[in-house]
């Protein structure tokens, strides 16, 4: 354990998994010789692991396996809702918008690429450990857009009670409205066109309407539009 100098801050706890045994082996020794971070656990990302994590009860996990966190036990979900909140930091990943979407619809609250160095992620840790949330710079815009095209419309609140819907149809009523195809709608939202079909059907149902013009004269009927 890391000596507390007085006046000093605690060290920043974190739980390194990784799918490399050599990697876990590496990473935890350089990220123990950071200033400020304190390794409290190495696992590979397998059964169980979500109980060590808790167990070793850090501020931060570390994971270079986007997949991994969203298999099985669904890491992202059991964190975020753990008491403690722990945080999340993708390391060791592409420049990739969907798979950076994908990390930060799940709860991530770093993102950092393969090219980042141990000085760098040890910021990124004590940053996400602080509330803050890290991405890089070549990514801020494909965040921006999908913020803005997840907020195209927001219907009132009586609206929603009404018809029932979800605020991710909410969202679709719009685009459906446009004209735009299922593969549109999910190029546009960062979704497959399967997650697209499924979205409007329930969709259709909840309207009664058994195609997308009806649907839509439904909405529009019910105040959708000024």
């Amino acid at each position: 354990m890391l000596a507390e100098t007085k006046g000093e801050q605690p060290p920043t706890s974190i739980f390194l998994l990784a799918e490399n045994r050599l990697l876990r082996e590496i990473f935890s020794r350089l990220a123990a010789m950071q200033r400020g971070i304190q390794v409290v656990g190495v696992a590979a990302i397998c059964s169980g692991v979500a109980l060590k994590i808790v167990a070793a009860a850090p501020e931060v996990v570390l994971c270079d396996s986007l997949s991994g966190m969203l298999s099985g036990e669904d890491l992202f979900s059991y964190l975020k809702h753990h008491p403690r909140n722990i945080k999340v930091v993708m390391f060791g990943m592409d420049e990739d918008p969907e798979n950076f979407l994908t990390a930060v619809r799940h709860g991530a609250a770093g993102y950092l690429l393969k090219d980042a160095s141990a000085a760098e992620i040890a910021s990124a840790i004590r940053a996400v450990a602080k509330g803050e949330s890290i991405c890089p710079t070549g990514l801020i815009r494909c965040l921006f857009e999908y913020i803005v095209n997840s907020g195209l419309w927001h219907p009132g609140v009586q609206v929603r009670t009404n018809l029932g819907l979800t605020r991710r149809e909410q969202q679709l009523v719009q685009l459906v409205s446009e004209g735009l195809t299922n593969k549109e709608i999910g190029e546009r939202l960062f979704l497959s066109e399967q997650t697209i079909k499924n979205h409007l059907r329930h969709m259709l149902r909840k309207a009664g309407a058994t195609n997308r013009l009806e649907a839509v004269e439904h909405w529009r009927a019910q105040g959708f539009w000024t």
